[in-house]
């Protein structure tokens, strides 16, 4: 397999497009699909980081990490939101998914990034540094159900920033719908 992470060109998101459609399927797929197509032109996100994965020169994974503020903090830090991921179900399981949030992740390191916030399954996310974020002071942006209250997480590319900052997280108008927010 001759894989290769990069920055994502604006030449690729028809094939993010497909590979969003086909690692989530349906009509679930469809709308993850026009999230991600409305968060590249949304203002409210920028700066986005747009990251792919690439197996003999086919498209096969997408990170999308979007800015986010959180409101009500006292203290003073930058935030992200990752959202989302997609590997095409052939490449699943292959540890692509964990290069693209590690390049996805270094991205916002190297723009100056304190916090990324992530909804997902918290084994995964676990597995690539995220810890739950309501435990430490970080509020959804609608409320998450109590028993997949572990599914919002947060990882700190800042370190001592943890502790000093808490506050509901805010992110692009594209993503603060309802119905983004359900695990």
């Amino acid at each position: 397999m001759n894989l290769r992470i990069r920055k994502a060109l604006t030449t690729d998101e028809p094939a993010i497009l497909d590979v969003i459609h086909s690692a989530f399927g349906g009509d679930e797929g469809r709308e993850i699909s026009q999230l991600v197509s409305a968060l590249l032109r949304d203002e409210t996100a920028l700066p986005v980081i747009s990251v792919v994965a690439e197996v003999d020169g086919h498209l096969v994974g997408h990170v999308l990490i979007s800015c986010a503020r959180i409101e009500g903090s006292c203290g003073e830090a930058s935030a992200s939101i990752l959202a989302p991921l997609a590997v095409v179900p052939e490449h699943q399981g292959r540890g692509i998914g964990g290069g693209l949030i590690r390049e996805g992740l270094g991205e916002s390191r190297s723009a100056g990034c304190d916090l990324v916030f992530v909804l997902g399954h918290p084994g995964y996310y676990a597995r690539h540094g995220f810890i739950v974020a309501g435990v430490n002071g970080f509020e959804a942006p609608y409320p998450i159900a109590e028993e997949h209250a572990d599914a919002w997480m947060v990882q700190e590319l800042r370190r001592g920033t943890l502790g000093k900052v808490s506050g509901l997280v805010i992110c692009a108008d594209s993503l603060m719908d309802p119905k983004y927010w359900r695990e």
